[in-house]
């Protein structure tokens, strides 16, 4: 039996849920009266009872409003609620944190005068509460070290003026945590590159006509645009090219020519320049294809531009396509596979991959005389053209094949009929038409005439009827 079970009245009486890191985590570090009160208030939050007043929570309990407060305070320092109003006093609930580990409490008076000095910096407007709590929070909990948070707070007053938003600032110092740019050291070396690309940063947005100041932001896609491989100039180029108005439509240009390797200054100009007929191209193969494309962009990058750069010309390209068409390989992923095997097999210039064509053409048409003959409708699959190769090496000429597939005309699998006949006149010696056997009477009627045999019948009554008339 269980160590603790629920009666089942419990189970329909009304219940205040408390999340489970609260129990697992912090109850056991709490002060117990704190649980109390947590526990309490939680309890109003979740029944709605919005009339209780601070003088009810202290009588319910029987705790003293001062007292009371004090615990409220104690619970915002865990960041278990957060004292949205001291006069009057409103408390808001908060989601547990800390599910690893033991949850941290904050010791502010470790860090005496530090309000002080972010408040002379953000001087044009009142720093709150809960948001130095969250600066204590970077302190405590990510490791800055005080120093390397003034200056990051300093960095950001400078980029957007003294009444900066909270939510800006704690972003731009979650970049520095994540990136572990947490010391006096690490700071003062990262500040120092948005300071030299700040030059870099305002040509960019001379030339993407963007008014606004560059931010950190900013300086983080600058450096990434580097580190893909971009020079200083080579970005201006993209900037230039592209028209681009935005910070972020450059971002997105700059990762288009990553993805098509295009990194220096010609390059990216050529590249722009080409782009409108690549596009073009793309679509005209879709079409070719039969397919629909809403946006041509991946096509470009991840089949198009692939075959360019292996010497396909854009008309190879074109025959390719209604080739696949054709043969039934309509689709981008299927026309890349038969484009790799092209290039595997040293077919990348126009005449050979014509004379290539016309050879697979033929053999298109033939199949399809094969499905006429033996009665098929469908389109031709690749498992056709493996069995024509294969009946072919058995040394049987195209006339032979395609007297075996009248032959196998109305059979359930006339393509297995076909290969049981031809095996069969294989291991006879059968290699023309004349050494066909003729086929013996069946309860003494002849034998059914082929296709051929019936239209050439067909059509010597017709012109004997002609000739008589």
């Amino acid at each position: 039996m269980a160590f603790i079970s629920v009666a089942d009245e419990l189970k329909r009486k009304g219940a205040t849920s408390v999340e489970n890191k609260f129990i697992s985590k912090y109850l056991p570090e709490l002060e117990p009266v704190a649980v109390k009160v947590y526990l309490f208030a939680l309890y109003l939050a979740q029944t709605e009872q919005g009339r209780y007043t601070i003088d009810d929570f202290s009588q319910k309990l029987n705790i003293p409003e001062d007292k009371l407060i004090e615990y409220f305070e104690y619970l915002s320092e865990w960041e278990l609620i957060s004292i949205v109003s001291h006069a009057p006093l409103e408390i808001k609930i908060l989601d547990c944190e800390n599910i690893y580990g033991k949850p941290k409490k904050l010791h502010p008076e470790k860090f005496e005068g530090l309000y002080e000095e972010i408040q002379s910096i953000i001087s044009e407007r009142m720093i709150t509460q809960d948001e130095f709590r969250e600066y204590l929070i970077f302190l405590e909990e990510y490791g800055v070290e005080r120093n390397a948070l003034i200056m990051i707070i300093n960095y950001c007053v400078n980029l957007k003026g003294a009444d900066i938003r909270s939510a800006y600032v704690k972003k731009v110092i979650k970049n520095f945590c994540d990136d572990e740019d947490t010391t006096v050291l690490k700071v003062e070396e990262r500040l120092s590159t948005y300071t030299l690309s700040t030059a870099a940063l305002l040509k960019i947005f001379s030339l993407c006509s963007i008014k606004r100041s560059p931010e950190v932001e900013d300086g983080e896609l600058y450096k990434k645009w580097l580190s893909l491989g971009f020079t200083e100039n080579a970005i201006y180029c993209a900037a230039k090219s592209f028209k681009c108005k935005s910070i972020e439509k450059l971002d997105a240009v700059i990762e288009e020519l990553a993805n098509n390797r295009k990194f220096d200054e010609k390059e990216i100009a050529d590249y722009k320049k080409n782009k409108d007929s690549l596009y073009s191209n793309v679509k005209e193969i879709a079409k070719t294809l039969g397919v629909y494309l809403s946006d041509a962009t991946p096509y470009v990058e991840r089949y198009y531009s692939v075959w360019v750069d292996y010497g396909f010309s854009v008309d190879a390209l074109k025959a390719v396509a209604a080739h696949c068409f054709v043969s039934g390989r309509n689709s981008f992923d299927l026309m890349n596979d038969f484009v790799e095997q092209l290039y595997k097999d040293a077919y990348v210039d126009d005449e050979s991959i014509m004379k290539l064509l016309n050879e697979l053409g033929e053999d298109n048409r033939f199949i399809k005389s094969i499905h006429s003959a033996c009665g098929y409708t469908r389109e031709i699959k690749p498992y056709d053209r493996q069995s024509l190769a294969r009946w072919r090496e058995w040394g049987f000429s195209d006339a032979m094949i395609l007297k075996a597939a009248e032959k196998s005309a109305g059979k359930n699998n006339p393509v297995a009929a076909i290969n049981y006949l031809l095996a069969q006149w294989k291991n006879s010696g059968v290699y023309t038409v004349e050494q066909i056997p003729t086929e013996k009477p069946v309860n003494g009627r002849p034998p059914k005439k082929s296709m051929t045999e019936e239209w050439l019948t067909t059509l010597n009554n017709i012109r004997a009827n002609k000739d008589d008339n």
